[in-house]
């Protein structure tokens, strides 16, 4: 995989001191380093208590996990208060809640931080969380946009840290089974991927001045992103529709699995070129501000090629499978895998194998969580103990999350264009001015 390794070469390189402007914490990561035993308890907090919260209760709560839950920290009070309340039935005990997470990084006693806030803290969270001291569990997408798609990378270097990207289906069991089948010639060469997410999403309300709801820090939620007076129904799941001041669209928020899965089977680092066709195509005149429907061609080395077929609001099962899923084309035969099951077919399109693995990992529903998320957050404690390998460790996830970006980019821009695959360039001027994003003054991440 020489492509990764150079894109994790020119990351890391020179990896200096990572600060938030205005928000660092004044101490150094050392002060907070402590070495984990293979059998010590581990001290975890959560910052961004919606709707994937849920899926840490499972692994946080089994006795074989050895953790203590010992922040639960959230910027609007209710979520704060219907988390402890769910957490405290599950394990027995009140963790502390905290609207300001940076609480919870000034205590030693924590070790890890999930983070499963909206896009645009993920990194500049992250960030804070390592130069703390502490490992990450940081949901997809893990960056919101390739500048920070490098930040990451490197400042998990820097401060050596254990840095999990959320993309759960690495770690289904199944998954596993059928890539390694898949890299052991199953359907002989592996030369096609098609990935794809399909749902109904109703309208969006349009965007209005309205007061801040109640128990809501509002210029916390913001935090790094450009500020600007409320608006109704941002905070709760809408910013992700309301432009790229917070979110990443429909590919950020869902086509970073999928398009993670056909990367792996195909054994792609990134590509050397990215075209797109993206457009709103349903409720013209809702509040939507970017694409609901996507088609993405990504081009690798080797002739090899995946597609991304993205449909928000349409609902049209074109491919047979439900909801989601990904389609691996190879020289004798295909596959085809999701969240729950795989089926092998001949060159003929027969099926000589279907397997289901029973998974109750959620698939288009809002939140989810399941048996893959449970045990993509154990292989994570486990990799901070030194007892396992993390299977989508930040320099991993990242390659797949820079997919999702250049889609974006070519959206944004109305055109295609080219990539360097060692290094990450975009080769288009005006690609590249979407490289990195603007902050609001004071919390610029630094290197």
């Amino acid at each position: 995989m020489n492509n990764r390794r150079e894109f994790i070469k020119k990351v890391s390189a020179g990896a200096a001191g990572i600060t938030i402007g205005g928000t660092a914490l004044g101490m150094s990561a050392k002060s907070y380093n402590r070495i984990i035993g293979a059998n010590d308890k581990l001290g975890v907090a959560i910052m961004g208590l919606g709707r994937r919260v849920g899926a840490y209760l499972d692994p946080i709560a089994r006795k074989e996990s050895n953790v203590e839950l010992l922040y639960l920290c959230d910027v609007m009070e209710h979520q704060r208060v219907n988390a402890g309340k769910n957490f405290s039935e599950k394990i027995g005990y009140q963790p502390k809640l905290e609207n300001d997470f940076r609480k919870a990084l000034e205590d030693p006693n924590v070790d890890a931080i999930f983070n499963s806030t909206p896009d645009h803290w993920h990194t500049p969270g992250a960030i804070l969380a390592m130069q703390a001291g502490k490992h990450v569990y940081v949901e997809k997408p893990c960056s919101h946009d390739m500048n920070e798609n490098e930040m990451i990378v490197k400042a998990a270097h820097h401060y050596n840290k254990v840095v999990q990207m959320g993309n759960q289906q690495r770690s289904s069991l199944h998954s596993i089974d059928i890539i390694k089948q898949i890299h052991n010639g199953v359907i002989g060469v592996p030369y096609r991927a098609v990935a794809f997410y399909i749902n109904t999403r109703g309208e969006v309300p349009l965007q209005k001045p309205a007061a801040i709801p109640g128990g809501l820090d509002w210029k916390l939620w913001q935090g790094p992103a450009i500020h600007r007076d409320y608006t109704s129904e941002t905070w709760d799941y809408n910013w992700h529709w309301y432009g790229w001041n917070y979110g990443t669209g429909e590919t950020g928020n869902n086509a970073t699995h999928e398009l993670d899965v056909a990367r792996w089977a195909l054994q792609v680092d990134l590509p050397s070129s990215v075209y797109v066709e993206a457009g709103k195509r349903h409720f013209f005149d809702d509040g939507w501000e970017m694409y609901d429907t996507m088609d993405a061609t990504f081009k690798f080395d080797g002739d090899k090629v995946i597609k991304w077929d993205g449909r928000s609001r349409s609902g049209q099962d074109t491919y047979g499978f439900g909801g989601r899923g990904t389609l691996i084309f190879g020289s004798e035969g295909t596959v085809f895998v999701d969240r729950c099951k795989y089926l092998i077919y001949d060159r003929s399109g027969k099926i000589v194998k279907e397997y289901d693995s029973g998974s109750d990992e959620a698939g288009t529903a809002l939140g989810g969580g399941g048996d893959s998320s449970t045990a993509h957050v154990v292989n994570w404690f486990e990799g901070i103990r030194g007892k396992e390998k993390l299977r989508s460790q930040i320099d991993e996830g990242a390659v797949s999350q820079a997919m999702v970006h250049y889609a974006n980019v070519a959206y944004r821009i109305g055109h295609g264009f080219d990539i360097d695959n060692k290094t990450g360039i975009m080769y288009d001027r005006d690609a590249m001015k979407l490289w990195g994003r603007d902050y609001e003054p004071g919390w610029e991440p630094k290197i």
